[in-house]
């Protein structure tokens, strides 16, 4: 048995929507492992939903890798570590294509799609006839793409640690810790504009934090508000006001709406029965916070 047929042993794949979610996984941990060999963490830490999910046990898919600079360094070149993804592809058989995004309006700071200006996107793509040559007959024909997004003048003011993946082989990687990535998430919760959209996502994410008791660094969510203006300068986030904030965002939630974006990234659609306003406002009132001194904690890649 090869490692991918390995790593696809441990999911449950009954649909061929099943079987792109598992890949899309599978990939995203080779691109992680090209990455590791290339030393791409001793500059940069993985957060989001995909290292939720890859690194901490969240229950759903994701589909984007996101990283962000340990510093901020504008001239920073990702296409430099590019050489290390295919390679590691290379190594399964798979032919994989980078596509740049090239961002239409570089005045704003803040793109529509709550992309900034200052992160660089990517995107692979993987062939069909590769595809085909996994998963057979399962192969539903539906394009697999993984966007990568580095953002090369973050906000800063949070911790690291180093987390190790299995497989395709044993590496340890650099992430940010959960209450930095609950902060991340929070602020997407308050301020990602998809017009008339709802990123059902980011509020299953949300729920999961609280569910699993991890404190939220406020100070690195009042870094991220103060870096997209959504914060004067002068102003401070406290608890009272950020609960306010989020009690304002579940009034103007959609939960329906929620509750369909998600669907295609969980098995079990039942989990979501019990979402309603009130239950998501019961939810804020069981978060738990932590102030992050003024620093941000590195740490090696033993």
């Amino acid at each position: 048995m090869g490692i991918i047929e390995q790593m696809l042993a441990k999911y449950e794949i009954s649909t061929g929507d099943d079987m792109i979610n598992a890949l899309k996984e599978i990939f995203q941990e080779i691109a992680l492992l090209g990455l590791y060999r290339s030393d791409f963490f001793s500059k940069a830490a993985f957060y989001g939903g995909t290292a939720l999910r890859i690194l901490y046990g969240l229950n759903r898919f994701s589909e984007d890798m996101d990283f962000t600079l340990l510093t901020k360094n504008e001239s920073f070149n990702i296409e430099h570590y590019f050489k290390n993804i295919k390679d590691e592809f290379s190594a399964f058989g798979i032919e994989v294509i980078l596509n740049k995004k090239i961002k239409n309006d570089p005045k704003n700071k803040i793109a529509s799609a709550f992309i900034k200006n200052d992160t660089l996107i990517h995107t692979l793509e993987f062939k069909e006839d590769n595809l085909r040559k996994i998963v057979g007959d399962v192969y539903s024909g539906k394009k697999l793409k993984i966007k990568i997004e580095v953002d090369t003048s973050p906000p800063l003011r949070y911790a690291t640690e180093v987390k190790t993946i299995l497989f395709p082989v044993t590496f340890n990687i650099v992430s940010m810790t959960l209450p930095n990535l609950f902060a991340g998430k929070m602020h997407a919760v308050l301020f990602r504009n998809w017009r008339n959209r709802v990123k059902g996502r980011d509020w299953f994410d949300f729920e999961w934090f609280v569910k699993q008791n991890i404190h939220l660094n406020l100070t690195h969510l009042q870094e991220r508000m103060l870096e997209s203006s959504n914060l004067g300068i002068n102003q401070n986030l406290d608890e009272k006001y950020f609960k306010e904030m989020v009690y304002n965002r579940i009034d103007n939630l959609n939960v329906e709406q929620a509750k369909q974006e998600v669907k295609p990234f969980i098995k079990d659609s039942s989990v979501l029965e019990f979402w309603t306003k009130d239950y998501f406002r019961f939810l804020v009132d069981r978060i738990k916070f932590r102030v992050q001194p003024d620093w941000i904690e590195k740490v090696p890649l033993w």
